[in-house]
């Protein structure tokens, strides 16, 4: 009877030991950084994005459930189909698990068709169209740090009614900044503004002169620049050599890190009114997570850097509680858990991918101001989730609609 019953038992642990060893599919998690190393934002994203999701690899503990993480990167070029195809080779090759980063909307978009397809999990944390968690928005994609509307409500409405009532923008000539200029014109208008044109600008364009006669000739008060990275540098470096500031236009950055403002300079870049989404500077644990990063990168981390770290802990905080590495099963838990973090408390992921958290609007301070090279913001105001974030029934997510 005994050795019955050991037989039974035996065969029981014989039967739970493979379902308990596919908790975790190849006995590896792996988070691939699909990000800008070589381009126009990899200034902003690049290996600062890569340095933030190994810190925060190596802080959870470099394995979770017992297994090893596994980081992979690449370099998607700011081409969609490039990125497509990493993405799929990724997946059914590599067996990647999350996918983050994709500092490049037209890549966000692309990549979120083939996450969607492929059951795997997306955590946008660069992208900024608005159409991510929008009309493009899908059950496994997570608009992490911010978008388009939240940067236009926050810098449009305020400059708008700081006086800067009449608007001309130099529009990026891709998803990014047509939903940019489509959601600044928004909250322009709402403040009681005018937008009186824009000029549609190539990627990584060297030669503004043309657009900024353009802006010129149109005499709004202000240039808006629906552009990023190096489009935004170039942008402004060129509007001083045209004089347009000087000659009483006022130029409005729609999407600024403070690489941007080190690049440019206080001299060139004072005054200027951004939304920051993380500011090194903020608080006692972002300027310990903040010495650690530049120890390791040479510079501090800028907003972007700061959601990769923060975002990757709770993507991995997610498989823990799951029991698993299964998308669905992470996904779940990963909406269920609140976000509390150096830079986000008591955020949520919303059902459209949206997660809720609160901005800061800045302004560049003049060089009598700064205390040092990175002492480049004065908190203007904290901007809540909910006054920032577009209302889940305005963004035209299949996901909402069809709970509605």
């Amino acid at each position: 009877m005994k050795h019955r019953m050991f037989g039974l038992l035996a065969a029981g642990l014989l039967a739970v030991a493979p379902s308990a060893r596919a908790q975790i599919s190849d006995d590896v998690v792996r988070i691939g950084v699909l990000t800008d190393l070589t381009g126009l934002y990899s200034a902003n994203t690049g290996t600062g994005t890569v340095e933030s999701v190994k810190m925060a690899v190596e802080d959870f503990g470099g394995t979770v459930l017992g297994k090893k993480i596994k980081v992979l990167v690449a370099d998607h070029q700011n081409k969609a189909d490039v990125s497509s195809v990493l993405a799929r080779k990724w997946i059914d090759e590599d067996k990647v698990d999350v996918i983050t980063s994709v500092a490049n909307s037209a890549v966000a978009l692309a990549v979120q068709a083939v996450t969607r397809d492929k059951n795997r999990i997306l955590i946008n944390t660069a992208a900024a169209s608005s159409d991510f968690t929008g009309k493009a928005c899908s059950p496994m994609g997570i608009g992490w740090t911010y978008d388009t509307y939240a940067l236009a409500k926050g810098t449009g409405s305020a400059v708008t009614k700081q006086g800067g009532d009449t608007w001309f923008f130099l529009t990026a000539d891709y998803a990014f900044g047509h939903a940019l200029e489509r959601d600044t014109s928004q909250f322009v208008r709402e403040a009681g503004g005018k937008v009186l044109g824009s000029a549609k600008v190539p990627l990584s364009n060297m030669d503004f002169s043309s657009f900024l006669l353009q802006a010129q000739g149109s005499r709004a008060k202000v240039v808006g620049l629906a552009n990023a990275g190096g489009d935004f540098v170039n942008s402004v470096k060129q509007a001083a050599e045209f004089g347009i500031v000087a000659s009483g236009q006022r130029l409005a950055g729609m999407l600024v890190v403070i690489q941007d403002i080190h690049t440019l300079g206080l001299k060139a870049a004072q005054g200027l009114v951004v939304t920051d989404f993380g500011y090194w500077d903020l608080n006692d644990e972002t300027r310990a997570f903040s010495k650690r990063f530049m120890e390791r990168h040479g510079t501090p981390p800028n907003y972007i850097h700061m959601n990769d770290y923060t975002s990757t802990l709770h993507y991995l905080r997610g498989v823990q509680a799951a029991g698993t590495d299964e998308s669905t099963a992470v996904m779940k838990k990963m909406r269920e858990m609140p976000i509390n973090d150096f830079i986000t408390k008591n955020g949520w992921i919303r059902e459209d991918g949206r997660v809720m958290r609160d901005a800061w609007l800045v302004q560049v301070k003049t060089p009598e101001e700064s205390k040092g090279p990175w002492d480049v913001y004065k908190i203007l105001a904290r901007i809540p989730a909910a006054e920032s974030i577009r209302p889940l029934d305005q963004g035209d997510c299949p996901l909402v609609a069809k709970k509605g």
